[in-house]
């Protein structure tokens, strides 16, 4: 079945259908008991919309729909909420996105005005952050943020939402309790991806225009240091320690071993060609890399630094490891399709056809 968020549109408004919403609310009372876990939610970019794949039966289950060029995804650390970002720029001041039904309008026009405002890029774009219920897809607020997002992430004390502005190189840090924009801070050239310190004081950010990962202190939001991180950072995942950060060169097609110590690279794994997505085993001993320039699915044993791959074509894109599943979603740029590999032997075990290009896929919680 299919419920839908309010439609973002520039032309054209509309209020959620009550009989939709209400089927919703039925959903919302056995979400968690009628699917088994991981649920996994597959941001489609241009096609507007989110997927829900139920993680043991590779199954579509549900979808969001009327979600703008919906690229960069995360969810709260207790799995009610997802932040979704759009890559869809508007100029600050106009048309403004539709209004959910939880927040007044008098509230819904200050929210805006506010964080419009707020916007010092040179041309004065900005796009909208779409908080929804992970329960029945229903929107909680709608926060305009300066410039276009690329990917988002979530402190793991569930403070704090942060998102890329390659056009703009910054990031905004979003207060999850207030829903307000409380910084937009300059980083480096093309800041891609976010990540977290598992004690949520300090966030990685990896530049690509400017080889480097920042270091930000999310007390007072200001960059410490920036790390080199090889030739064009673009896809980091940290160890479940803290202590490293795995960073996919998208041009050079390097991996970088970064101590988030030191800022030293211990150590480096050549793939070739371009890479793209990376994700790290639930016991974070195997780094899973997608090398989308050479269609092929990397393992490295960390342990070891030997490297295991299989073909996997056209162009493996974004990639998520399904927890203690033994699984792999790996999407693909060329096809609307994600593959489900054993993490073990990289074999191919199934397709999932989504109809549109899987982004930053998110798994529910103890996944």
């Amino acid at each position: 079945m299919k419920y839908n968020s309010q439609t973002i549109s520039r032309n054209s408004n509309y209020l959620l259908n009550t009989t939709i919403m209400a089927g919703a609310l039925i959903l919302t009372l056995g979400v968690q008991s009628a699917f088994s876990q991981p649920l996994v939610y597959v941001p489609l970019g241009n096609d507007n919309k989110i997927v829900v794949v139920d993680g043991a039966t590779d199954k579509i289950v549900n979808t969001i729909e009327g979600l703008t060029a919906v690229h960069g995804l995360a969810r709260t650390p207790d799995g009610k909420y997802l932040i979704a970002g759009s890559y869809d720029e508007r100029e600050a001041g106009s048309t403004m996105p539709d209004k959910p039904k939880s927040v007044s309008k008098k509230d819904h026009v200050v929210h805006h005005k506010a964080n419009s405002a707020k916007s010092d890029s040179e041309d004065n774009m900005v796009s909208t952050v779409t908080i929804l219920r992970t329960s029945d897809g229903s929107v909680v607020r709608r926060i305009d943020v300066p410039g276009s997002v690329h990917h988002v992430s979530v402190s793991p004390d569930g403070e704090w939402a942060a998102v890329t502005h390659p056009g703009n190189d910054s990031i905004s840090a979003i207060n999850l309790a207030t829903y307000e924009v409380v910084t937009t801070t300059s980083t480096g050239s093309l800041p891609n991806y976010t990540v977290f310190s598992p004690d949520s004081k300090r966030l990685y950010v990896s530049n690509e225009g400017s080889d480097t990962i920042s270091q930000i202190d999310t007390n007072k939001w200001t960059v410490d240091r920036n790390i080199k991180a090889g030739v064009s950072p673009g896809h980091i995942v940290m160890s479940p320690d803290g202590k490293k950060i795995y960073a996919a060169s998208a041009d050079d097609g390097i991996v970088s071993e970064i101590s988030t110590g030191d800022g030293s690279i211990s150590r480096t794994f050549d793939i070739g060609d371009i890479l793209h997505g990376l994700d790290l085993s639930k016991d974070g001993k195997t780094l899973f890399v997608s090398a989308r320039g050479l269609d092929k699915l990397v393992a490295i044993d960390l342990a070891t630094a030997k490297q295991t791959q299989t073909a996997l074509a056209p162009e493996p894109y974004h990639l998520a490891t399904l927890g203690s599943t033994g699984k792999l979603y790996v999407s693909s740029a060329g096809k609307p399709d994600i593959w489900v590999i054993d993490q073990k032997s990289l074999a191919v075990t199934g397709k999932i056809k989504v109809g549109g290009r899987g982004h930053q896929m998110v798994l529910s919680p103890g996944s």
